[in-house]
């Protein structure tokens, strides 16, 4: 089976920095899949090379069959690939509403998007309750649904998410892993980045332990949750 994302020989430089070296890695349709690793790892690094917002030095990244390296990042939003950014990145003087539906900005079906709205609503009611308020008066924890929701808007195939509990609280954290797992029951393909080792190794079905710009480890969420090295260096095993 061809995988949905296919990365090979990637390598991501900032001047004479290599801050991710050759990495290969897949991501399957239907799939959670996750890149964990220290802060400085480069984790968002690979995510903004993947959404063309910096250019590889050298390696392929193929999306259902297309390279996307030699593509622009509106180009690769409208093939499907959306990320949701570190930090939220939300527009905090306007409404909940107009954030979301920002998220829809390329799109002409106007009632399918009505209906996703709707359904982005159903699945974060706290939106709902704030829909016409400002998105700067949210919590963090309700900032990041924002900005998920936002992604979801512009109808992705693969949701890309950059550390999405960071600065949240435990429990705030664990209801967004929570409804990122209703997201991929429903379908959707996701790629998760994050510092969170445990809570992104829970949701995913395979991951990747990146460090100092090389994958050192991959293998089962569940696997790597046992494995002694994952223990130690990150899990206080």
């Amino acid at each position: 089976m061809t995988a949905m994302l296919e990365v090979r020989g990637l390598e991501v430089a900032y001047g004479h920095i290599e801050a991710v070296q050759g990495i290969d890695f897949d991501v399957n349709a239907g799939e959670i899949r996750t890149l964990v690793g220290a802060n400085g790892a480069g984790k968002s690094t690979t995510l903004l090379a993947l959404s063309g917002l910096v250019r590889p030095k050298a390696g392929s990244i193929r999306f259902e069959g297309v390279e996307l390296t030699r593509l622009a990042t509106h180009q690769i939003v409208e093939r499907g690939l959306v990320q949701v950014a570190e930090g939220r990145a939300i527009l905090t003087t306007l409404s909940v509403r107009e954030n979301l539906e920002l998220g829809a900005y390329r799109r002409k079906d106007r009632a399918a998007i009505a209906n996703d709205l709707e359904h982005v609503l159903a699945l974060f009611p706290r939106l709902a309750e704030r829909i016409d308020g400002l998105a700067g008066n949210l919590s963090g924890g309700e900032q990041q649904m924002l900005a998920i929701g936002r992604a979801l808007l512009a109808r992705p195939r693969l949701l890309l998410l950059d550390e999405p509990s960071m600065g949240l609280a435990p429990i705030i954290v664990q209801d967004i892993f929570r409804k990122l797992r209703e997201i991929n029951a429903e379908g959707l393909t996701i790629f998760l980045v994050e510092q969170n080792v445990r809570q992104a190794l829970k949701i995913a079905s395979h991951g990747y332990v990146l460090e100092s710009g090389r994958i050192v480890l991959d293998g089962s969420g569940a696997a790597l949750l046992g494995d002694p090295k994952v223990l130690a260096a990150y899990l206080g095993g």
